[in-house]
């Protein structure tokens, strides 16, 4: 019996591992980035990418506040070139991430972005900072 989900073949399982593998050098989530914050040394800058007051409300602990229509090369000269940036916004529903992380990516920098966002952070369980 075909419906919505068998009616399109799921593709050849060398393409699906290729597929998913790529998605990794683009993004992250919550758990991963949380761990690596603990860690001490979590090797990349985290960017909360929504507005001032968003980020005054709450934000990652550690996160750096810089809207994603302010990433301009001079807002980055203090950080390396090879600097890893992961960059998050509100949640699923907000494109602000996606927006930033092409800007840094336009712009020669190293980008992952965090799924989930801020909400994703918050369904994790994990606390929030307040500036």
């Amino acid at each position: 019996m075909t419906n919505a989900v068998t009616a399109i073949p799921a593709a050849p399982s060398a393409d699906a591992a290729a597929h998913f593998a790529a998605g990794f050098a683009y993004e992250t989530d919550c758990w991963d980035t949380h761990d690596a914050l603990a860690s001490g040394d979590p090797g990349f800058v985290l960017l909360d990418v929504r507005g001032p007051a968003l980020f005054a409300k709450g934000h990652v602990p550690g996160a750096i506040n810089l809207p994603h229509g302010k990433i301009i090369a001079s807002k980055l000269a203090a950080w390396p070139a090879d600097t890893l940036f992961v960059v998050y916004c509100a949640g699923p529903h907000c494109n602000g991430a996606a927006r930033a992380a092409l800007r840094l990516a336009q712009l020669g920098r190293p980008v992952k972005l965090m799924a989930g966002g801020i909400t994703g952070w918050i369904n994790e369980g994990f606390a929030l900072a307040q500036a």
